[in-house]
């Protein structure tokens, strides 16, 4: 085995993928805000310090192993102006730094962490330890800028939460203090571990480890992100998932038993890790776009609405007038004129109720719509609506009959009579006349296993088992309806279903198929 229990390699894999996928999640949550970018900067600089401080601590002494010290040292000067950097911008999602962050910070930064990397840092190896790796190098002239660098980046960037956390309100304050928390645990294990026990006890079996002992703040600070909702849970819960299968995978390294299986085992990790990261991107990506969709619907809705009221009342005004004519309020009109007229009547009422479907269907959406709910006859109402709409079936020269079992007497209910006849009752009344071009439409009430049930059933065009699917789904039409029913807005059914519904019923549809008749039930308990 290549690498015997190396538990070393494990816990500083894992603890790379973590940082690495919230760096991701957290950045692809919100591209735009300064805050997520500021602590993917900081997750990337720590993966990449980890992975090198690990690295260095396995190679023998060499210059090899020497320059692998300075990269660490490189990515250290990074590492605390990342940390800097995020302090200053969280939470905010729009913070703009100020002039010295970009005109001399950063650039001093660059410099210093450029000299890490030649003798000015670490000139040479001094000593080697008895495991082999270095055991002491030569400081060179720069070192002491450097430790001042970090030292201030580090120092400020700890005021600065402090700062933030005393001014924010007390309700507001926890983010703050998850952030504060996570970085005091995390700096008092890498003192612990890096420099206290090393220097003590000349031990630096942990030193390697580096990656474990940011996870406390890389995870808190994520947490306050999150709080401060400038990321998606569903989509951490994503990333926690690819994070386990990644994990999984560079389990496969420590059994590699030869270098080409290290070689193919590392690759595959590399391969999940990536993969995960795109899973992640590519849900962030959905939810933005149901976002949007769910956004652009609401505009649509609202616009729908408008424009329904405006058509309602424009054309329950024609109605009025239409009416009032064909009344001989202005006086007798011509034979040809009052067909003309109780035409456009007739039609303007089609006109109005249509509109008013398509209102209901989008209020009953909503849950605007308001049952008043009293004890009524059933029966009665059931009368009703069929009688205000037997001149249409006299029209279209239908048989209409209604019979209510009198063995289920009285047919009282506790519910919103009106939207029951007008809207229920009526409408698969009307719907049976509409798709019935000859025969009869028989509506028929009766009490059966403690429902009151209404049933309409015609000798109609029938249904099809792939338009079942979409009868009472929202403006739902069969293949063939719209030749049938041109008026057809497909919403009647909706209604009919949500009304039944909020009164604890049901309805379905039956039918032997195409030319067959159908056969609509509603059922309420009784």
């Amino acid at each position: 085995m290549l690498f015997p229990s190396n538990l070393d390699l494990l816990s500083v894999g894992i603890a790379v993928a973590g940082i690495g996928l919230l760096g991701f999640v957290i950045l692809f949550n919100n591209t735009r805000s300064t805050t997520n970018r500021a602590f993917f900067y900081f997750a990337l600089v720590s993966v990449c310090w980890s992975i090198l401080n690990y690295s260095y601590y396995q190679l023998p002494a060499s210059d090899a192993a020497l320059w692998l010290l300075r990269s660490v040292m490189f990515f250290a000067a990074w590492h605390a102006f990342t940390f800097f950097n995020l302090a200053s911008a969280f939470p905010d999602d729009q913070y703009r730094r100020p002039a010295w962050h970009t005109f001399l910070l950063v650039p001093l930064t660059g410099v210093v962490s450029i000299l890490t990397l030649t003798p000015y840092v670490f000139e040479r190896i001094t000593a080697v330890g008895a495991d082999g790796a270095i055991g002491g190098v030569q400081n060179g002239p720069a070192i002491p800028l450097f430790g001042t660098l970090v030292f201030f980046l580090i120092v400020s960037a700890i005021w600065k939460l402090v700062r933030k956390t005393l001014r924010a309100p007390k309700d507001q304050r926890r983010p703050y203090s998850l952030m504060l928390s996570g970085m005091v645990l995390t700096f008092i294990l890498l003192l612990t571990f890096n420099f206290f026990i090393p220097a003590a006890f000349n031990n630096p079996r942990f030193i390697p480890l580096g990656a474990l002992f940011l996870l406390p703040f890389v995870v808190m600070t994520s947490y306050a992100i999150y709080r401060h909702h400038l990321f998606n849970l569903k989509v951490a819960t994503t990333a926690f998932l690819g994070f386990m299968v990644t994990v999984f995978t560079f389990v496969n390294v420590l059994y590699s038993t030869s270098a080409s299986e290290v070689v193919i085992n590392i690759t595959a990790f590399l391969i999940v890790l990536i993969g995960s990261i795109r899973i992640v991107q590519d849900t962030l990506s959905l939810k933005e776009l149901t976002e949007e969709l769910s956004e652009t619907n609401e505009r649509q809705e609202g616009l729908i609405h408008f424009i329904g009221h405006e058509v309602k009342a424009f054309l329950t005004k024609d109605a009025g007038a239409f009416a009032s004519l064909s009344e001989g309020d202005f006086g007798e009109l011509p034979e040809t004129g009052k067909k003309f007229v109780e035409q456009a009547l007739a039609e303007s009422r089609l006109g109005a109720d249509s509109v008013a479907n398509i209102l209901k269907a989008s209020n009953l959406k909503k849950g605007t719509v308001a049952f008043k709910k009293e004890p009524f006859d059933m029966a009665a109402a059931a009368a009703a609506a069929v009688e205000k709409v037997r001149a249409i079936a006299d029209r279209k020269n239908l048989a209409l009959t209604f019979a209510a079992d009198p063995a289920g007497a009285p047919y009282t209910f506790m519910g919103d009579k009106d939207e029951i006849a007008d809207h229920v009752f009526r409408n698969l009344v009307d719907n049976a006349i509409n798709y019935t071009p000859t025969g009869s439409i028989s509506v028929s009430l009766k009490k059966e296993n403690g429902r009151i049930v209404f049933t309409v059933k015609d000798t109609g065009i029938g249904i099809t088992e792939e338009d079942k699917k979409k009868l009472f789904t929202e403006g739902g039409h069969g293949k063939e309806s719209m030749k049938v029913n041109v008026h057809s807005t497909g919403y009647g059914l909706y209604i009919v279903k949500n009304i039944t519904e909020e009164h604890g019923g049901t309805v379905r549809a039956e039918s032997d198929g195409e030319g067959k008749g159908s056969t609509f039930v509603a059922e309420f308990p009784a």
